[in-house]
C-alpha cells in the first residue's frame, strides 16, 4: 500500500496541488495529513476546502489552532508579522472550514498492512516539540514508548527525515508549502507498506512559486511572506 504523508502546507495552494498531482502519479491509495493547513500563505480557505474534498485522515497543527483561537482571544507573539499572519488567516476562513479544523484531533491512530501508526503534528508529547534529524535517540525512545506505535508520523520542524529507533519508525513529512531548509521545492513523504516491510522516500517537487508570491502580493500580505517561499527559509531567517 502506498501512502502520501503530507503536512505544513501553510496556505500554499500551488504547492499542495503539485504534491497531490505527484502523489496521484505515484498511485497512492491514501493521503495522511499532519496539520498546519494555514499560516503565512495566501490560500487558507482554498487549502482547507481542498483537503476536505480529498477526505484525508488529518490532525490539527499549532498554526491551525492559533488561527482558530485568534478571533476569541488573540495570539501572544512579539513579532507583528506573525500576528498579522494569524489575524489575516482567521478572517479568511469560512464557517465550514473553521468547523472542520476544530473537529480535528491532536493525534490520530491508524492501522494498515499490520502496521500501527500514530499521526501527530509535532511529537507524541507536544504540539510544539521539534523533531529533527538531530533529535537524540534517547528522546525518540521516550516518545516511541509514549506513542505505543510502530510508525510515528510527524512534521512541525519542516525538516524531513526517517529514522528507526528500537523498532519504531519516526517519519517527518517535511513541509509542502513552507520549506525552511533553503530548498524552496515542495516536500512530502511517499510511504510504501506491506506486512513486516516498509519503504519511505521524501520527494521534492518544483511548483509555481511565483504564482504563490504574486497571490501574497495581491492579497496585501507582507513581502517577507513571499520571500520565505522564494528562499525556502523561515521568517526569522528572512528578516
Amino acid at each position: 500500500m502506498k501512502i502520501a504523508l503530507i503536512g505544513d502546507i501553510h496556505a500554499n495552494l500551488p504547492a499542495l496541488e503539485a504534491v497531490l498531482a505527484d502523489a496521484r502519479a505515484q498511485a497512492v491509495e491514501a493521503v495522511w495529513n499532519i496539520g498546519d493547513f494555514v499560516g503565512y500563505g495566501p490560500h487558507p480557505e482554498e487549502v482547507v476546502q481542498r483537503c476536505m474534498r480529498e477526505d484525508m485522515p488529518a490532525v490539527i497543527g499549532n498554526y491551525d489552532r492559533k488561527t482558530l483561537n485568534y478571533a476569541d482571544k488573540g495570539v501572544k507573539t512579539k513579532n507583528p508579522l506573525k500576528q498579522m499572519a494569524f489575524a489575516w488567516a482567521s478572517a479568511q476562513l469560512s464557517p465550514s472550514s473553521r468547523a472542520y479544523l476544530r473537529s480535528l484531533p491532536e493525534q490520530l491512530r491508524l492501522e494498515t498492512q499490520g502496521w500501527q501508526a500514530l499521526l501527530c503534528h509535532a511529537s507524541p508529547a507536544s504540539l510544539k516539540e521539534h523533531l529533527t534529524p538531530q533529535t537524540p535517540d534517547a528522546r525518540l525512545r521516550e516518545l516511541a514508548e509514549l506513542a505505543a506505535a510502530a510508525l510515528i508520523i510527524c512534521g512541525h520542524s519542516h525538516q524531513p527525515f526517517a529514522r528507526q529507533v528500537d523498532g519504531a519508525w519516526f517519519i517527518n513529512t517535511g513541509s509542502v508549502g513552507r520549506p525552511d531548509d533553503g530548498d524552496p521545492r515542495a516536500c512530502y513523504a511517499l510511504l510504501e507498506l506491506a506486512p513486516g516491510r516498509l519503504a519511505v522516500e521524501h520527494r521534492r517537487l518544483e511548483y509555481d512559486v511565483e504564482r504563490a508570491v504574486n497571490e501574497i502580493r495581491a492579497r496585501g500580505l507582507p513581502a517577507e511572506f513571499g520571500e520565505m517561499l522564494r528562499q525556502g527559509r523561515a521568517l526569522e531567517q528572512i528578516r
